[in-house]
């Protein structure tokens, strides 16, 4: 029986297309890269952003030094980076226009202010879960 929790999960990775993963990494070792690749074969538009890889690609997918240096909407951001800094990465993705649909927060990574923040703009908010476990475990299938 689906709860109340897994079906706002399943709802969001059921509606959002264009995934900007901020963090995302170029190397085969970090949870990021296998998260990205994971993504983008399962039907996504994933962008990264880290500012070390601004102008390269990985399968394909392009990378920004910034969320605001995407030319174009972004559904969910998912931040790969520290709780420290969680709250920035947010704002800055609060200031974009149009604002994305959801915030999603890494295993580990929890800012309940920038959350706050983000809900009271009426963007849905997840934290310390990861997508690709959640997609796995929901065995949710895309079109």
């Amino acid at each position: 029986m689906i709860n109340d929790a897994d079906a706002f999960l399943r709802n969001i990775l059921l509606t959002v297309k264009t995934i900007a993963m901020v963090g995302a990494s170029d190397k085969e070792t970090r949870p990021s890269y296998v998260v990205f690749s994971y993504l983008l074969a399962r039907g996504y538009q994933v962008i990264g952003v880290n500012p070390s890889l601004a102008g390269k690609s990985v399968h394909g997918a392009a990378f920004f030094k910034t969320l605001a240096d995407v030319p174009q909407p972004i559904d969910m951001v998912d931040i790969f980076r520290n709780s420290k800094v969680a709250g920035g990465v947010v704002d800055e993705a609060l200031a974009l226009d149009p604002r994305p649909q959801v915030i999603w927060m890494q295993l580990g990574v929890r800012d309940d202010a920038a959350a706050a923040r983000a809900r009271a703009l009426g963007v849905e908010v997840v934290m310390n879960r990861c997508p690709k476990i959640e997609y796995e475990r929901l065995a949710i299938l895309k079109a």
